[in-house]
C-alpha cells in the first residue's frame, strides 16, 4: 500500500462526507429521489440486491468506489485468481475459487494446473457417495449404511453442517446425517444415541489429523463402534478420512484408499467445496453438489469481471465498511427468512470474524481503525419476537441483511406470503419508522436503520452456492481495503496451546496451578475438588 489507510485522501474524503451524512434520514433520501428503490440495486446470477435502504447517496458510493480503487482492490482480486501468495503470513495462495472452477479452466500454482486435481478428487467423492447412497458400501457386518456422522470442527464442521441443513429438502431422507464438533462429550452422546454402530459411517475431517478436539471425538467414535462390532477390521468399513496425513490416518485404522485429500491453499472456512463437503455430497448426491459449485463459480466470475460499481460483493463489502468505520456500527445482523438457513448466521460468524478479526496489516503494523464487525442473527420470523426490539428502538446501530426467496420449497396455504410480507415490512419499518405520539413516546420508531434486502428465486443447491460466494467475496473486499490478511487465523492458536498444557496439568493440579495467575490457579483447584 502506498500510504496508511487513514492518511489516504480517499479515506479522508469519506470521513468528511460521513459527517455530512450523519444527520440525513433515509426518508429524505427516498423523498428526494422517487426512483431510488429502482436505482440502488444490483443483480447477478439470480441474486437481487436492494441496497437502497442504506444511509448512502450517489456521492457516498462514488467515494467508497474511489477508496477501493485507491487501495488496489481490483489488483488484489486478480492476484487471488492468479494463484499468487496473498496469504502472506503463511506464504500460500488462496484458491478456494479453484474448487469450483469447471473442468477445462486453468489455474496454475507453482507451475502446475490445479483444476484437473480438483476434478479428480470430485470424481472420487462422487463414486464413494454413490456407493453409500445406493447401498453398495456396506458396514462390517454387511448391513447397509443408514447413518453418516461428520466429525470435525470449525470449517470442517460449520460448512457441511450448515449446507446439509440448508439443502435438506434435496437430501436422502432415508439416511441420517449428523455432526459432532464439540469436545463436550454430550455432543457425541446425543449424535449417536439410538444408532446402530453396524449401520453408521464416520467421516473424520482434519487436514493434519492431529486436531485435538476432532481426534478426541474420533477416538471415542472408534471405541463406540468397536464395543459393538468387536473387530479392529471394522474400522475400515465404518471410518473414512478427509485429511492429508496418510500416516496418521493409517495408524488410526482407516484405509488410506479411503482418505480424501485437499490442499494447503484451501482455508478451513472456505473448504465446503472440497472433500470437506463429502457428507453433503452423500446427502444430496453428486449432481446437486455440482450444481452448488456452479452457483459458487458464477459469483466468482462476477466478482472477478463485473465493474466495481455493479459488483455485488464489492458493494456489500464497501457498505459494511462504511458503517463499521464511519458510523461506529460494531455488528451486522444476518436475518434469513428461510428456515432451512437457520445455521447460516453461525457459518458467517466464522467466515467474517475469523477472516477479518485482525489487528495488524499485511506488513505487521498495528491498525488504527476498526476491522471485523460482529456477525449474528436468527431466521425470520422468529427473531422478530426476540431481538428485533433492539434493532428498531435500541441505542445501537445494527446494519441488517434480510434474505428471502420468492418461491417456497414447502408451499402451505398462506405461509410463504406471510413470511415474505414480514421481510418486506421489517425492512420498511427499519428504514422509515413511525413518528412518536408525545403522550406515548415509547411507541415511536425513529427509523433510519439501514438494511440490505437480498432476494433470490428459490433455495436450491445453485442459489446456496451463489449466496455463500457473495459473502466470501464481500469479506475479501473489506480485508483488501483494511490491508489485512483475511486468510490466516493465528488468533485460534494461543487458547488451544494453553488448553493442551492445562489438560496435562489437571493430572497434578497443585503443580499446574503454580504455573498460572491466581484466578486460573484457583479455578483449577476448585474444578479438581468438585469434578468427581
Amino acid at each position: 500500500m502506498s500510504s496508511p489507510l487513514k492518511k489516504d485522501p480517499a479515506w479522508q474524503a469519506l470521513a468528511e462526507h460521513a459527517r455530512e451524512m450523519s444527520g440525513v434520514h433515509l426518508a429524505k433520501l427516498f423523498a428526494d429521489d422517487p426512483a431510488r428503490g429502482e436505482r440502488f440495486v444490483a443483480e447477478a446470477d439470480g441474486i437481487y440486491l436492494d441496497y437502497s435502504k442504506n444511509r448512502v447517496s450517489d456521492e457516498t458510493l462514488r467515494l467508497l468506489l474511489k477508496l477501493a480503487e485507491a487501495r488496489g482492490l481490483r489488483s488484489r482480486i486478480e492476484a487471488m485468481f492468479r494463484g499468487e501468495r496473498i496469504n502472506r503470513s503463511e506464504d500460500r495462495p488462496v484458491l478456494h475459487v479453484a474448487l469450483r472452477a469447471p473442468a477445462g479452466e486453468s489455474i496454475v500454482v507453482d507451475g502446475q494446473d490445479v483444476v484437473p486435481e480438483v476434478h479428480a478428487m470430485l470424481e472420487r467423492m462422487a463414486v464413494f457417495s454413490a456407493e453409500v447412497r445406493e447401498g453398495h458400501w456396506r458396514g462390517h457386518t454387511g448391513k447397509r449404511i443408514r447413518n453418516v456422522i461428520n466429525i470435525g470442527i470449525g470449517g470442517s464442521d460449520l460448512g457441511p453442517a450448515m449446507a446439509c441443513q440448508a439443502l435438506r429438502h434435496y437430501g436422502a431422507r432415508e439416511m441420517a446425517l449428523r455432526f459432532v464438533s464439540n469436545v463436550d462429550g454430550t455432543d457425541f452422546v446425543e449424535a449417536t444415541r439410538e444408532l446402530d454402530p453396524a449401520e453408521t459411517l464416520f467421516i473424520v475431517c482434519s487436514k493434519t489429523f492431529t486436531t485435538l478436539e476432532t481426534l478426541t471425538n474420533a477416538r471415542t467414535a472408534r471405541a463406540w463402534s468397536l464395543a459393538a462390532l468387536r473387530d479392529e477390521k471394522a474400522v475400515r468399513r465404518h471410518f473414512v478420512a478427509v485429511s492429508t496425513n496418510a500416516a496418521e490416518v493409517s495408524k488410526f485404522g482407516i484405509d488410506p484408499a479411503n482418505m480424501f485429500g485437499f490442499w494447503d491453499w484451501v482455508g478451513g472456512r472456505y473448504s465446503l467445496c472440497s472433500a470437506v463437503g463429502l457428507s453433503l455430497m452423500i446427502s444430496i448426491g453428486a449432481e446437486s453438489f455440482r450444481a452448488m459449485l456452479a452457483g459458487f463459480h458464477a459469483i466468482d466470475r462476477h466478482f472477478l469481471g463485473a465493474p466495481l460499481e455493479k459488483n455485488l460483493p464489492v458493494l456489500m463489502g464497501l457498505i459494511s465498511l462504511w458503517y463499521n468505520e464511519f458510523f461506529g456500527a460494531q455488528c451486522t445482523a444476518v436475518l434469513p427468512y428461510e428456515q432451512y438457513l437457520a445455521r447460516l448466521p453461525a457459518y458467517l460468524q466464522q467466515l467474517v470474524m475469523e477472516s477479518n478479526g485482525k489487528q495488524v496489516t499485511l506488513d505487521g503494523a498495528r491498525v488504527d481503525y476498526q476491522t471485523s464487525p460482529v456477525v449474528w442473527g436468527e431466521p425470520g420470523t422468529n427473531g422478530q419476537h426476540s431481538f428485533y426490539q433492539m434493532l428498531h428502538q435500541g441505542t445501537r446501530l445494527v446494519p441488517c441483511d434480510l434474505i428471502g426467496f420468492c418461491k417456497p420449497l414447502n408451499p402451505l396455504d398462506g405461509h410463504h406470503d406471510l413470511l415474505l410480507a414480514n421481510l418486506f415490512a421489517q425492512a420498511e419499518a427499519l428504514a422509515f419508522g413511525r413518528p412518536a405520539d408525545p403522550k406515548a413516546p415509547q411507541r415511536g420508531f425513529e427509523g433510519n436503520r439501514p438494511s440490505n434486502t437480498i432476494l433470490l428465486d428459490q433455495l436450491t443447491p445453485r442459489t446456496l452456492g451463489s449466496l455463500i460466494a457473495l459473502y466470501e467475496h464481500s469479506v475479501f473486499t473489506q480485508g483488501a481495503i483494511w490491508d489485512i490478511d483475511s486468510f490466516d487465523q493465528w488468533g485460534v492458536e494461543l487458547g488451544k496451546v494453553l488448553a493442551q498444557r492445562i489438560a496435562g496439568e489437571l493430572q497434578d493440579p497443585e503443580a499446574g496451578a503454580a504455573q498460572h495467575d491466581s484466578s486460573t490457579a484457583a479455578l483449577l483447584r476448585r474444578y479438581m475438588r468438585l469434578r468427581l
